[in-house]
This record gives C-alpha cells, structure tokens and sequence, in this order.
C-alpha cells in the first residue's frame, strides 16, 4: 500500500514541473531545437486547468517550438496554437506579471509578419508599473528579463536597477 501511494505522489510531481526550473529552462529554450524539445518535454503534463504561469509557459513552448517546424502549414499552426493559449492565459490573468513578461518575450522576438507584436508597449508598460511590488525570486527573474530585453531602453532599464 506504502509502495502504491508512493508511486502515485511521484506521478503527481512528476507530472506538474516546479517553477524554478521552468524558469531556468526559459531563459535558453529558444537557443536550440534541442532545448526546445526538451523545454516541451517538461511541459508536457501541464493541462489548461494547472497554475496558469505554468500554462504560459506551456503556450511560449508551442510558440517557440513552431520556429524549428520545417513546414510552413505545421509552422503556423503550431504557432496560433501557442498564441491562442497564452492570450487566453492572460485573458483569465490579466494581472499577472510573469505571464506579461513571458508575452513581451516572445512578441519582442517574432517576426513582424506574424503580426503577434500588438502588446509590447502595453506588457513594457505593466511590468514596468507593477514590478516594485514583486517578490524576491519573481524580482530577480524580472530583472535578467528587463536588462537584456529588446523592448526596453538603456534608460527604461534603470527602474530594475
């Protein structure tokens, strides 16, 4: 009996990544289809009823995967897949600054023709306005975000510092 409950506690851990290490993974998903893979691997048990950074991050793995499809039709499917998961994300977050974070991510990185930039004044916006009241772990994420980010100015920048 001890034997069963264990395994069934295990499958449950398994099953749902910690966000530590989701975070960590993100940081170099978009490097190589290896990591890729591996970073959709991980999330692979994460359902649209989970904690829904983890289903953000979910949807940015979609997104990202689609970069490495070879096929065009794969390609943008796989990445209005992705979108469609993380704006409705944010539709049931809106409030929520690592899932901003995660949107300003990946629309600072897509190609303008996809035309999946819309938010990245409004996201810039939000984490710059809300990213004082973070805590310490959540801070220090934004931060690394913030000083390497695209969207953000050498001056934008200093808030973070």
């Amino acid at each position: 009996m001890k034997l069963l409950l264990s395994l069934l506690l295990w499958i449950n851990f398994a099953g749902t990544p910690d966000l530590a290490s989701i975070r960590k993974m993100y940081t170099d998903v978009a490097k190589s289809e290896t990591n890729s893979k591996e970073f959709i691997e991980k999330l692979s048990g994460v359902s649209n009823n989970d904690d829904k950074i983890l289903v953000a991050y979910k949807a940015a793995s979609i997104l990202l995967d689609s970069k490495f499809e070879s096929v065009l039709g794969n390609k943008i499917s796989r990445f209005k897949e992705g979108a469609k998961l993380l704006e409705s994300t944010i539709k049931s977050e809106p409030n929520n600054i690592e899932i901003r974070m995660i949107r300003l991510s990946i629309q600072e990185n897509v190609p303008g023709i996809t035309g999946y930039r819309k938010n990245i004044k409004e996201d810039k916006k939000f984490i710059t306005a809300h990213y004082a009241e973070q805590n310490g772990a959540l801070k220090d994420y934004l931060k690394d975000f913030v000083l390497q980010s695209k969207s953000f100015s050498e001056k934008e920048k200093q808030f973070v510092k």
